[in-house]
């Protein structure tokens, strides 16, 4: 089975893009199921590298199949002092509705709130009674408004026939948008030298900005205080990062912060659509205020469109897009829903923001700067867009490593990419907000 060549979407940046021959390290295919997930985490990985080939001239990487199955499956792998952190919450999963499914997203405070304020219950037993006497657009809608995460399920066609959907396909995979200044490429080797701003959360911003720093940038990854990143999923995607919290509603954070941008190279942003508008760091005003830099933007789904500013994770866009009825089944004896066999949509989404900060790094040293956009929903398109893949799924031997961070021993898996077959060192994730707001 051939590979996507999703570098392809790399082409309006840059030119084209040269991915390597169309062959895989390892076998094809390793995860069961309808959908080509395999294809989309090696040619999401393989865009990265295409992008940073073509910045730095280096051809010494690979893309390892038992590799980017560790990554895109990483947090299966990881442990703290050999206890395993759990990853989603007992509100985090399919409840029935009276019409059918809806899934919910529960693993931040925040979160469960909202859902206590719109049912006054927060146990899932208690909660699940309500909902089953409601439709599921009753509870998304309802949950949405009070700041929740929600998302009934539909089929593909479905939700290719909604308002929504259709504003989603109407959009690249990568939506560029070019002028600013220019600069020169990196110093140093790979990206050094390069400063990247990480105001980014959960896990597709900050697995993109996670492989910018294996790379060789200078991350600095910055979270509110009041909302703090829960500290398994820093454990697994802030591996070579410095993390600080700070408060940007405070003026003298904030001069702070618009310091740090006068002097980088990359900000990259995974809020919900207007929620850093009030601070001078949206898109629009990042792109006026510093012409130099690159500017990368994620949301859930997509910038237009009646759903451009919903909330919304992996696990939620697959329950809006129809994959999680593509991957429902019988359980039981009855049919439920289901899920894909890792957040594809999260990983190979971040790996895709890499590729287009790279991608945009080496069109600031030709034309100047400019922005990208990327959503999880645009990747669920790409995915459910992929041929359809056969044969048996083979088993694979994930390699993973022991890691000393101030949090504890940490096993893990290595990261996606080899330099000269050997893996390529994902760096330490350092004590969550530890770190100076400077460069």
């Amino acid at each position: 089975m051939s590979l996507p060549r999703l570098a392809e979407w790399l082409e309006p940046a840059v030119g084209t893009v040269d991915d390597g021959p169309d062959a895989v390290d390892g076998p094809r295919r390793w995860w069961a199921g309808p959908l080509d997930v395999e294809g989309l985490a090696l040619g999401s990985v393989r865009a990265a590298v295409s992008a940073f080939r073509l910045l730095t001239g280096e051809r010494g990487l690979a893309v390892p199949a038992a590799q980017v199955a560790g990554a895109f499956g990483s947090q299966e792998y990881l442990r703290v002092d050999g206890r395993t952190p759990q990853m989603f919450a007992p509100l985090s999963r399919w409840f029935r509705a009276a019409d059918g499914w809806v899934r919910l997203h529960g693993n931040y405070p925040h979160h469960v709130l909202a859902l206590r304020e719109v049912y006054g219950v927060s146990e899932p037993e208690e909660l699940a009674r309500i909902l089953r006497d409601r439709t599921a657009a009753e509870i998304e809608g309802a949950v949405d408004a009070a700041g929740g995460i929600a998302a009934g399920l539909r089929t593909p066609g479905e939700w290719l026939s909604s308002a929504a959907g259709r504003a989603v396909a109407d959009e690249p995979w990568i939506n560029w948008r070019f002028g600013g200044s220019g600069s020169s490429p990196p110093a140093g080797p790979g990206l050094s030298g390069v400063r990247v701003l990480d105001l980014t959360r959960v896990i597709a911003g900050p697995t993109g900005t996670r492989l910018l720093a294996q790379l060789g940038a200078d991350v600095l990854r910055v979270d509110p205080p009041h909302r703090p990143e829960i500290l398994s999923q820093h454990l697994d995607t802030g591996a070579g990062k410095r993390s600080v919290v700070a408060d940007l509603g405070d003026p003298g954070t904030r001069s702070r912060v618009e310091d740090l941008l006068g002097a980088a190279d990359v900000v990259v942003t995974g809020y919900r659509p207007g929620a850093l508008d009030r601070w001078g760091l949206g898109e629009e005003a990042l792109r006026e205020r510093y012409p130099h830099l690159v500017v990368i933007v994620l949301d859930a789904y997509g910038h237009q469109g009646p759903w451009a500013g919903r909330r919304g994770f992996d696990s939620i866009v697959q329950a809006a897009t129809g994959i999680g009825h593509v991957y429902g089944g019988e359980v039981g004896g009855s049919w439920r829903p289901g899920a894909l066999p890792v957040q594809a949509l999260d990983h190979a989404t971040g790996y895709g923001m890499a590729a287009a900060a790279m991608a945009l790094l080496l069109r600031r040293t030709r034309d100047g700067a400019g922005s990208a956009h990327l959503s999880l929903a645009r990747t669920a398109h790409v995915l459910l867009q992929l041929p359809p893949v056969s044969g048996a799924a083979r088993q694979l031997s994930v390699t993973t490593q022991q890691t000393h961070s101030p949090h504890g021993l940490l096993d893990h898996a290595v990261g996606p990419i080899t330099r000269d077959g050997v893996p390529v060192p994902l760096g330490v994730p350092g004590r969550y907000g530890a770190a100076d707001l400077s460069w």
